[in-house]
């Protein structure tokens, strides 16, 4: 099988894991979306404009970063910052493997799928280039198309406490992900603005 049917493979594989989402979503035209698959086509389209050229080991932990999340709810773990950090690492395992499971369905080998997962699992953030790439559209995502709605969710945060966010977003970024936001490439939640200017001044 070829590369590109292989990667085409995969992507259905994907999609149809994704698809199984019962929680829906409303994209920007008012259709409504499996919340899941919603998000990684949303992953997909920022990963084109971001980085057109990325190898498919980074295009497929991009569509793979929130695979079926719905099945690993916070609300399992201790709602305080130590059942948080637990949530997040299980979280990455769980997307690692599932990932990794599709890919060895749609017939990819071992050396491969092990790459995949390392990004998707966020290993070496900083220092491994697919789990950067991949951290820089998943922050880009969120201020493009989530930061608002969660501001929303939590009225209980006040000024300091969502800059400290916003800044611990901006520093996961690589310096090309930052310059990529900051040159209007992305689409800014306009109430933010003013405090997105502010934390990253």
């Amino acid at each position: 099988m070829s590369q590109h049917a292989l990667f085409d493979k995969a992507i259905a594989l994907f999609d149809a894991a994704n698809h199984e989402d019962p929680n829906q979503q409303t994209d920007a035209e008012g259709k409504a979306w499996p919340k899941e698959l919603l998000y990684s086509h949303r992953m997909a389209e920022m990963q084109q404009r971001y980085a057109p050229d990325a190898n498919d080991a980074v295009k497929l932990a991009i569509r793979a970063q929130h695979i079926q999340r719905w099945k690993s709810q916070r609300t399992d773990y201790t709602m305080d910052r130590t059942g948080y950090l637990k949530w997040r690492k299980d979280l990455y395992k769980f997307h690692a493997n599932t990932a990794g499971e599709l890919l060895a369905q749609a017939g990819y080998d071992e050396v491969f799928i092990e790459r995949v997962k390392q990004a998707v699992s966020k290993k070496a953030l900083k220092q491994n280039p697919d789990t950067q790439l991949m951290e820089d559209v998943v922050d880009l995502v969120f201020i493009e198309h989530y930061m608002l709605d969660f501001t929303t969710k939590h009225p209980e945060y006040d000024e300091a406490k969502w800059i400290d966010i916003i800044q611990k977003t901006w520093k996961k970024m690589s310096n090309q992900g930052q310059q990529f936001a900051l040159a209007g490439n992305i689409i800014l939640p306009e109430p933010l603005i003013p405090l997105i200017q502010k934390a990253i001044s």
